[in-house]
């Protein structure tokens, strides 16, 4: 096996939103510290990446978009493209610390084309919802389907990209809708209960590309074996029919239950067990191949840098023991800068993350949705939505 890539440099600091805004680039800053700290990248070469072109760029975003980025921060507030609002404040040097994010995805994306290595993670990319026009949700370009859609013209024909943030993979579902050759799932709070109001389990593709679509909105409170049995009643299944060349995930961590910005109560354990996961299912039905970003996640010292030291680790197959205690290097550090904050001892939430598989004939209250995404998107692979063998 091809060692795995890591991603990083600390310029990509340079996405900042400012202020009191939640997606500070600290947790990034954290995480790597604490992985460092335990070990996790010791004697890896961190790959430092290049701002992507605009060229890359138009893979997904229109020229007048670009233009709009650059000119934001001379403009100001009257620049239109979703820039300049609460949640896509402009900030100086906007374009360029953004086209690095998706540089930085290319980068891992590049390697795996290239046969240098199986596995890439970086924990600064994920920034979904952005849109051809406009910005979204915090992310001024989309990394994710500007990857997606290089991987596509670079050896790959067939790609299944697996979002586990608790917002909606918007965007690069809106990329690919039409798209048969790429298989997007996302897993989500309800759009009912949660911004953007996308991703209902109807929402399956467009003409052409019907059933390349899956959706699986889960109700507010899933804990860990709930968003499990969810997961695999439905994603192992449409992985083993369609068969992707390579696997890319988006790892929002924003479905933790301290979150402040939604509300799906899973734990650093739950995430640990899902990378673990994906792991597998890209052994077991992409060749190995695995491309990892990050994405969402605002409690920034209690749970980012846990779950993404996890997420790192477990990429490297270097997994770290839920039992580990945190190094007080790095404790120390964190309560000079933030003596009122509570800190975690380990790399535990000590949380259950066992599961009951779907068709036990019991209903938990994640059913409804399994039922519903089985039944609007199975048939279209030629499963039956109703056995559980399927």
């Amino acid at each position: 096996m091809h060692p795995s890539a890591v991603v990083w440099d600390p310029a990509l600091l340079g996405y900042d939103l400012g202020g009191e805004h939640p997606f500070n680039p600290v947790r990034l800053e954290l995480t790597i510290r604490l992985a460092r700290e335990l070990g996790v990248l010791e004697d890896v070469e961190l790959l430092v990446p290049e701002a992507a072109t605009e060229k890359e760029l138009y893979r997904i975003h229109v020229p007048e978009y670009l233009e709009a980025v650059k000119q934001a921060p001379m403009v100001g507030w009257d620049v239109g493209h979703g820039l300049g609002t609460t949640d896509n404040p402009v900030f100086s040097g906007m374009h360029d610390s953004a086209a690095l994010v998706v540089g930085s995805t290319l980068l891992g994306a590049r390697k795996l084309a290239e046969g240098e290595a199986d596995r890439a993670v970086s924990i600064a990319g994920g920034l979904h919802h952005a849109m051809p026009d406009r910005a979204a949700g915090f992310c001024v370009y989309n990394d994710c389907s500007i990857a997606i859609s290089w991987l596509l013209d670079h050896g790959f024909d067939r790609i299944a990209y697996v979002d586990t943030d608790v917002h909606h993979g918007d965007g690069v579902q809106a990329a690919f809708y039409n798209d048969p050759r790429v298989l997007t799932v996302s897993l989500h709070q309800h759009p009912f209960t949660l911004w953007p109001g996308t991703g209902y389990s109807a929402e399956t593709g467009a003409e052409g590309a019907e059933g390349t679509s899956v959706n699986i909105p889960l109700p507010p409170h899933t804990r860990d074996p709930g968003w499990l049995r969810a997961f695999h009643a439905i994603v192992p299944s449409l992985l083993e029919q369609f068969q992707p060349q390579l696997l890319v995930t988006q790892c929002g961590v924003d479905s933790h239950e301290e979150d402040p910005l939604a509300d799906l109560s899973l734990s650093v354990d739950g995430h640990r067990e899902i990378y673990r996961t994906l792991r597998e299912l890209a052994q077991r039905y992409a060749g190995g191949k695995w491309l990892a970003v990050g994405g969402g996640g605002y409690q920034l010292i209690r749970v980012v840098p846990r779950s993404w030291t996890h997420l790192l680790a477990t990429v490297l197959d270097r997994d770290v023991s839920p039992e580990t205690p945190l190094p007080p290097g790095w404790r120390d550090t964190v309560s000079r800068a933030a003596p009122e904050a509570e800190l975690p001892l380990k790399m535990t939430d000590e949380a259950d993350t066992t599961h009951r598989p779907w068709g036990d004939g019991q209903d938990d209250p994640v059913d409804i949705a399994i039922r519903d995404t089985r039944r609007a998107v199975f048939p279209l692979h030629g499963l039956d939505p109703d056995d559980p063998r399927d």
